[in-house]
């Protein structure tokens, strides 16, 4: 098991990045929706959601990290905050693949894509993903009020850790139900779909060379999160499955998925220009602040040296 100190330096990190990147995105997003929804940002959105829902959340899992892993807090909120913290890594998956697909289909068949893009669909489509996902980490609720065979009661000590081997019999192969459902099926598409749009926009000689490299890092930040944040903890399914118990590594995998939501930022930057402009209208709103703030810090310091020259 991972120190507490190190998973909770790592959710600070996420928590710090990922709130006001989220929230940017979020606020673009729902202005760009209610002007003018389009599937792209209804999915975006959603997936914007997703990681807030995830981050708000995340301070139980530091509260659990600075008591060195022992649920202190209200027993009800260790099941609820273990929901939505599962819940929303997988609904994450799907999203990113939605966009995936939906980037593919626009290059790949642009003229029937266009007469089925409805953002009815799109908003459609998410509300299914949301309940497949809350659906299957039921199980989440189901197996931590499960008690064991000649024990009544339930360790409330832990959260969501150190499982019977009752426990064990329904959670593993649900666990392996996971992986190939809501990883495995999702990566395969994302691949499928980022490799074949790389290679159709790569033949397009109307398509200039910035919107080539920024659909290659659209691809590659999809990629990459699916590789390093989702990889790690859906393999653990895996092998504890085979292993018929719970991997000890599984700290240090879950810690991972929490870095998704620091890496989405990566992919609206990549998936909506809207992001890019109001990305690019923060950053030169901060560089004015601190031209202010510079400028008048020099003005005083000018004032201070004339009041003691005169003093003088």
């Amino acid at each position: 098991m991972l120190p507490s100190q190190v998973v909770l330096s790592v959710y600070i990190i996420t928590f710090l990045i990922g709130v006001p990147a989220n929230i940017l995105a979020f606020c673009t997003f729902y202005l760009k929706v209610r002007r003018k929804p389009a599937p792209i940002d209804i999915l975006l959105l959603n997936l914007t959601v997703s990681d807030l829902i995830f981050l708000t959340f995340l301070p139980f899992k530091m509260k659990e990290a600075i008591d060195d892993m022992v649920w202190n807090l209200e027993y009800f909120l260790c099941p609820l905050s273990s929901f939505f913290f599962f819940c929303t890594i997988y609904s994450s998956t799907f999203f990113l693949t939605a966009v995936a697909l939906e980037r593919y289909l626009g290059v790949a068949f642009p003229i029937q894509y266009k007469v089925f893009r409805r953002p009815r669909y799109a908003t459609g489509v998410s509300v299914f993903f949301w309940l497949v996902a809350a659906l299957n980490l039921s199980i989440v609720y189901i197996v931590q009020f499960l008690p064991s065979s000649g024990n009544s009661t339930i360790d409330r000590s832990t959260c969501y850790e150190n499982f019977q081997h009752e426990q064990l019999k329904i959670l593993l192969p649900v666990r392996l139900e996971i992986f190939l459902v809501l990883f495995c099926v999702p990566f395969l598409i994302c691949c499928f779909c980022y490799i074949n749009f790389i290679r159709i926009l790569s033949q397009l000689p109307s398509i200039g060379r910035r919107r080539k490299l920024r659909a290659i890092g659209l691809a590659l930040g999809t990629l990459v999160v699916f590789t390093v944040c989702f990889a790690p903890y859906n393999v653990s399914h895996v092998v504890g499955f085979v292993h018929q118990k719970d991997e000890g590594w599984r700290d240090l995998a879950l810690m991972s998925s929490t870095l998704n939501a620091c890496l989405d930022p990566i992919i609206f930057y990549f998936s909506s220009s809207t992001v890019r402009r109001a990305l690019s209208h923060c950053f030169r709103s901060l560089k004015e602040k601190l031209h202010k703030l510079k400028c008048c810090n020099k003005r005083v310091k000018k004032d201070q040296r004339h009041k003691t020259y005169k003093m003088n």
